[in-house]
């Protein structure tokens, strides 16, 4: 498994731990999908990644690649991966009918093929309603400096 497309991916979301009022202005089923979108990710959920991402899901990584959910789900459900719980900080929440932007900074920490690893990223989710389920369309992530 790749370490950038790791580190991209979980800024993804927004980990369990950091739900904060932002999240109150989203529709109940979004803020579920979300919630269990970050769970997925620090859980290794190779099924619940399979449901919340949309067939068609592009993530633009912190290394500047390009990757699919094959990808993606492959990346989180890799023997000698794991990803900590996390935190958002600096949190954008747009949302219109039928579709969100979630994003912040984050940094994430855990183990690539048994390396351990750290990030601090700012990422951006692009979120679609279709046919009553939200699925993560469309993610980009940026490595920052560390504060």
């Amino acid at each position: 498994m790749k370490l950038s497309a790791t580190l991209l991916a979980f800024m993804l979301g927004i980990a369990p731990a950091a739900a904060t009022a932002p999240h109150a202005s989203l529709p109940p089923a979004l803020a579920r999908a979300v919630a269990a979108f970050d769970r997925a990710q620090v859980e290794g959920d190779g099924a619940a990644l399979q449901r919340l991402l949309a067939d068609d899901y592009v993530l633009f990584n912190s290394r500047a690649r390009v990757e699919n959910k094959a990808d993606f789900i492959r990346d989180y459900t890799a023997p000698g991966y794991s990803l900590k719980p996390f935190t958002v900080e600096h949190e954008v929440v747009r949302h219109w009918p039928g579709g969100a932007v979630l994003g912040g900074v984050a940094t994430l920490e855990g183990s690539s093929e048994g390396k351990p690893f750290k990030a601090r990223l700012r990422f951006a989710d692009i979120w679609r309603e279709r046919d009553g389920r939200w699925q993560v369309i469309f993610t980009q992530a940026t490595r920052v400096a560390t504060p």
